[in-house]
Parts: structure tokens; sequence; C-alpha cells
């Protein structure tokens, strides 16, 4: 699963759970997948993604991490280490 197939699924679910309180659970799973995406990712897989146009989705995706703090942060805290991680081993950060 890429990664715009992950922010879709968190526009979608946000919007379909009505931002209810299993909006923390949501945005857990839906930061397992992202983590499992990039940690099965080959780097050469991850540079190809890199340059490519944000869909739709991802860029409602964006829009709502930006309107909600809390949420944003929540899903922030979750995958920064271990994206940070994969792109230092596949060279794409210092």
């Amino acid at each position: 699963m890429n990664k715009r197939v992950s922010l879709l699924v968190v526009v979608l679910v946000l919007c379909g759970a009505g931002l209810a309180t299993g909006q923390g659970r949501i945005l857990e799973m839906v930061a397992n997948k992202v983590i499992q995406k990039y940690q099965s990712s080959s780097c050469e897989q991850l540079y190809q993604q890199k340059g490519q146009p944000k869909s739709q989705e991802e860029e409602r995706a964006v829009q709502f991490l930006k309107s909600d703090p809390q949420a944003r942060t929540t899903f922030i805290n979750q995958v920064a280490g271990p994206i940070v991680n994969k792109m230092f081993e596949c060279g794409m950060i210092p």
C-alpha cells in the first residue's frame, strides 16, 4: 500500500466516522498502515513515489490534518520515528 492510498484511507475513514470518539483508534490504524508501507517498501520504491504529484484524496487528507491540530499531532507522533528511520536508511536525509 502506498502513502497516497493510506492518506485516502485517512480522509474516508475520518469523514465516515464523523470524527467521533473513535478518531484516536482510526488515526492509529491509519498510522500503522503508513508505517507498514514504509517498512515494507524498498528504497527504490520510496524514491519513485517521492516526486509524484499528490492526488485529490491526498490533498484532502493534508487539508484535514492542517485543520485539526490534535489529529495532526497524533498522526505525526505515531509515524515520524519509523518514517524518518527508513528515510535515513535510504539516504533520503543526511
